[in-house]
């Protein structure tokens, strides 16, 4: 009886050790500001890794389809897989639940940028799929930062919009929004995209840069990499790397590296688990200026985070 009794409690103690180490698993990882998710089209559902590894972005692509719905994806649409199901509304109720962020130490906003992709670029088509996303924003308003009479308001969400190519001109005119644009560095200096309408230069590397990671960077490339987000940062807007090379992960690993030496905000890239693992060792070293100011008094129900959008 007593080594029955002993094995069972052995037993017992496995269990238990072994359901700790799954919970310690699956215990949310730190939040990580400067860590960037490109949904992959083989994935049903991303935000739930996202959020569970705290990359502090998310990059979807969606298309207009039936029931004035958003769809998340590539190729038709399919039941279920909305945007506003996937990720709005589950965005919207972890913020409640957590006092109006999407976890403890979050201090700049999580970053969506919704994808307009598809074959369809009718200009009349793109602008009614605008006025979805617009709708669905403002049913999720309290989530959201958001651009009042050219003031900006930080939420737990920072909504950009992307592949439109006016969309700047729909935005403009709005005197409440609750989406920005997406920028690129020749948007530095301009006065006909304000950080107010373009708060965050977006380009992919390959745009402007040729080194895949495989050798030291040229010099060249690093000078030019660190004066464009020199002066990004000083126009008060901060910066997104995408489109990074697919090299092996030691290359990918001296990207990373030089974009966060270089003071990158957002590094984006479809190995989220990697590109996290690495952050954490290796953060970036600066946070750009932060022009979106504190809400003057703030409901139980809206987030409260009020850094840079």
């Amino acid at each position: 009886m007593a080594t029955l009794l002993g094995g069972l409690a052995t037993l017992a103690g496995a269990t238990g050790a072994a359901t700790l180490g799954v919970a310690v698993a699956r215990r949310p990882r730190p939040y990580l500001p400067a860590a960037h998710a490109i949904a992959g089209g083989e994935v049903a559902d991303p935000l739930p890794a996202v959020l569970r590894h705290g990359l502090a972005g998310l990059t979807v692509p969606v298309r207009p389809g039936p029931h004035g719905e958003l769809y998340v994806g590539p190729g038709a649409p399919k039941p279920g897989r909305t945007l506003r199901r996937l990720v709005l509304a589950p965005l919207f109720a972890r913020a409640q639940a957590r006092g109006g962020r999407l976890c403890r130490d979050q201090r700049v906003p999580f970053r969506l940028a919704v994808e307009f992709a598809g074959p369809n670029r009718d200009a009349g088509a793109l602008l009614r799929a605008y006025r979805m996303l617009d709708q669905q924003l403002r049913d999720h308003a309290p989530l959201l930062s958001r651009c009042v009479d050219g003031n900006l308001e930080a939420g737990a969400v920072t909504v950009t919009v992307t592949g439109i190519v006016d969309v700047r001109e729909l935005l403009a005119v709005q005197t409440e929004r609750y989406a920005f644009a997406d920028g690129t560095f020749d948007d530095i200096g301009s006065v006909a995209a304000p950080p107010t309408l373009v708060p965050m230069v977006s380009e992919q590397w390959t745009r402007r840069f040729g080194w895949d990671g495989c050798e030291p960077i040229p010099a060249e490339e690093r000078h030019l990499l660190h004066a464009l987000v020199r002066s990004a940062h000083e126009d008060g807007r901060g910066v997104r790397i995408s489109g990074l090379p697919t090299g092996s992960r030691r290359a990918r690993q001296a990207v990373w590296t030089e974009l966060s030496e270089a003071g990158v905000d957002v590094i984006a890239d479809t190995d989220h688990v990697a590109l996290a693992r690495h952050l954490r060792k290796h953060p970036v070293r600066r946070v750009a200026p932060a022009p979106a100011v504190r809400r003057p008094s703030p409901s139980p129900r809206r987030p409260d985070v009020t850094q840079s959008v």
